[in-house]
């Protein structure tokens, strides 16, 4: 069988299956963008079949995104045969596929959403967008309306949502304006607003507000090759981002979104431009809106002519909603336990998503196949799926399990990316400019002020001394010294609210807030 990698075949090898297994069963990467999933009970194996489908990839010239959920997925920048337990069986099983063992690291570069285990991962609210935000916030439908109507209104406005200081502040500014912006856009109550602000609060002390933030990721940083050709595996170390599943599953939704948006049409393929892999995908779609899971399946559906490779992996295939299930053409199921009728249940559903081998029992095959041992169907020529395998998967290349604080802490210092991400950036933008514009404004209202109340001073010391007063033709701006017109635009609107307010400190930080600072703009 010898080597793992076919560019002229256009294959991956996953492993080997009849009675000895050595009969290779192979992934075809021009199929391998009709998505994928791994599934089966803890302790199965599914962790080392992830690891070794992403060497794969890897070695085949794919990039490779996926999320390390329990830390023991950084091996991979470190080649294997360091633990002496392991030589023996990880060297009798490549023999009884028949492949070439050969121990070597893969290019790896670490993420993380809080800066601490790898390079920090940002967006911004604007990025991510009212649904996915209303999604992460758990808000209702009514509160999803105002955070709607406050993407719009700065839209419109051209400000800048970048943080969650930007997105309170557009939510405070639209509360105060509620009685303008009710006649365009419907009803905001105070109580909605309340709640989001409460919600954004929550998602700030869970460590949401990492996430928001300048530099944004630039997504060519994950489709990268090294100076070998391999694809370079970003993972995402998530144990800390585990303790926020909502913010975990709507961080990788927006993931897959970006891409789907920015990565060009590009049909069929001889091998896919990234592969991206959802650990506990189940997250992804726990107590999810219909519009959400509309979402997810449309990306699902539309997302391989862009050339991207998705597998979810999970405990049991049916934490995967229909539509999206119906998208996978690639599958490996490790071992199901049916101890009750809700278990035999999932197991049969599990059964019956595989072309019928007459050589064995599927349903039985899925109770019965060892660690390290799947039931697996790739797709075959011409699409067609494949008759369902007894496989053992190959052992991995790299380490199995985690690697040491200083060794991760290298590969960070070494990494390239660091430079780009290292630091938080404010840069300068339409924060300054409006800013400005709001100072103007404020201190023109108050020069205003000021020659109003000196005015009749002037002309009582003109007729004291009998001498004409002194008369101006310009009149006094109305807008300046009078209460606020209700057919005021909402531009015009929104600079008096913000000249009213700059002389306090309040005011200024809201300003602040409010206007944030401009990277790009979508």
């Amino acid at each position: 069988m010898g080597q793992v990698v076919d560019l002229e075949a256009g294959t991956v090898l996953v492993g080997g299956h009849g009675p000895d297994h050595s009969t290779p069963e192979h992934l075809l990467l021009r199929y391998a963008n009709r998505h994928g999933m791994v599934a089966g009970a803890t302790g199965t194996g599914k962790t080392v079949t992830l690891q070794t489908l992403a060497e794969s990839l890897s070695l085949a010239g794919v990039p490779v995104v996926l999320a390390d959920v329990k830390g023991d997925l950084a091996g991979l920048a470190m080649p294997g045969g360091a633990n002496p337990d392991l030589i023996e069986p990880i060297a009798a099983r490549a023999a009884k596929i028949g492949v070439d063992l050969a121990y070597q690291a893969f290019p790896v570069t670490f993420w993380d959403v809080f800066g601490e285990r790898g390079h920090p991962v940002r967006s911004t609210p604007a990025e991510m967008g009212p649904l996915l935000l209303s999604r992460l916030l758990d808000l209702t439908p009514a509160q999803e309306g105002v955070m709607n109507i406050a993407f719009h209104v700065a839209d419109e406005q051209g400000l800048a949502l970048l943080d969650l200081q930007d997105l309170r502040a557009m939510l405070v500014w639209v509360g105060e304006n509620a009685s303008e912006l009710r006649l365009r856009y419907g009803n905001v109550s105070s109580a909605s607003i309340g709640a989001i602000q409460r919600a954004l609060l929550v998602l700030e002390t869970q460590g949401g507000d990492h996430l928001f933030g300048q530099p944004a990721l630039d997504l060519a940083d994950l489709i990268r090759l090294d100076a070998s050709g391999k694809g370079v595996v970003n993972i995402l170390a998530a144990e800390r981002l585990m303790q926020s599943p909502r913010l975990y599953a709507t961080f990788l939704l927006w993931l897959l979104s970006e891409l789907f948006e920015q990565l060009p049409e590009l049909g069929d393929t001889d091998k896919p431009r990234i592969a991206f892999f959802f650990d506990e995908a189940h997250l992804l779609f726990d107590d999810a809106p219909d519009a959400l899971i509309d979402k997810i399946e449309q990306v699902a559906r539309l997302i391989r002519s862009r050339g991207v490779s998705v597998w979810f992996i999970s405990q049991n295939p049916t934490d995967v909603p229909d539509p999206v299930l119906g998208q996978i053409g690639n599958r490996v199921q490790h071992a199901l336990r049916a101890f009750t009728a809700r278990d035999q249940k999932a197991l049969r559903l599990a059964a019956e998503n595989y072309r019928p081998n007459p050589d064995f029992d599927t349903a039985d095959a899925i109770q019965h196949v060892g660690t390290g041992e799947a039931v697996t169907s790739f797709l075959q020529h011409k699409g067609v799926p494949g008759i369902v395998q007894r496989t053992l998967i190959r052992p991995p290349f790299s380490r199995l399990g985690v690697i040491a604080d200083d060794e991760r802490q290298r590969l960070i210092d070494a990494s390239p990316m660091g430079l780009k991400y290292g630091r938080r950036l404010d840069r300068v933008s339409a924060h300054e400019v409006l800013s400005a514009r709001a100072q103007a404004a404020a201190k023109a209202a108050a020069d205003a002020e000021l020659f109003r109340m000196d005015a009749p001073r002037s002309a009582a010391s003109a007729r004291a001394n009998r001498e004409p007063a002194v008369t101006i033709d310009a009149p006094v701006p109305r807008a300046a010294t009078r209460r606020r017109s209700g057919s005021d635009s909402i531009a015009t609107t929104f600079g008096k609210s913000l000249a009213r307010q700059l002389g306090t400190k309040a005011g200024q930080a809201l300003v602040r807030g409010l206007l944030g600072s401009l990277s790009r703009s979508r």
